[in-house]
């Protein structure tokens, strides 16, 4: 099982911050531009329950992906993990948390890929590299419209 972690300080409060991630476009918004997605269906926000099925592309081909959230404490954190899609598992945990009045804001992901230890060892650095990116991405965006 591979781990990802990436945290920042939105300079807003929690109930912001957490309000911009239920909007319905939360996905079209946090996807940076060189990772295109398509989304085909969001169900029931961020509770427990909750479905998001979309394409993710690589090239031109098309890779379906379906999560489903596992975990909700309003202000404090969701969780979504997969239940078909590229990888072997996979479960994000966002982390909200109060810091005088800003928020700390924590994506926890642990992952393991098809095909086991070998192709982690082979390629887990490669998804992690990736994994940076878009999460700086998503948390430059994500200070971008709360901070205003």
């Amino acid at each position: 099982m591979l781990q990802f972690h990436y945290s920042s300080v939105i300079n807003a409060p929690v109930e912001t911050v957490w309000e911009f991630h239920e909007r319905p476009d939360i996905l079209q918004l946090l996807t940076p531009p060189w990772q295109p997605v398509e989304v085909i269906r969001r169900e029931g926000g961020l509770d427990v329950g909750a479905m998001t099925q979309f394409n993710l592309f690589i090239g031109l081909i098309p890779i379906t992906w379906l999560a489903k959230h596992t975990e909700y404490n309003k202000y404090c954190l969701f969780t979504d993990e997969q239940v078909s899609g590229p990888f072997q598992s996979w479960m994000h945990r966002h982390k909200f948390a109060d810091e005088n009045g800003k928020t700390r804001l924590t994506d926890e992901i642990s992952f393991s890929l098809p095909g086991g230890e070998p192709i982690e060892f082979m390629a887990g650095w490669l998804i992690q590299t990736q994994l940076e990116s878009m999460f700086r991405y998503r948390h430059k965006v994500t200070k971008r419209e709360c901070e205003k």
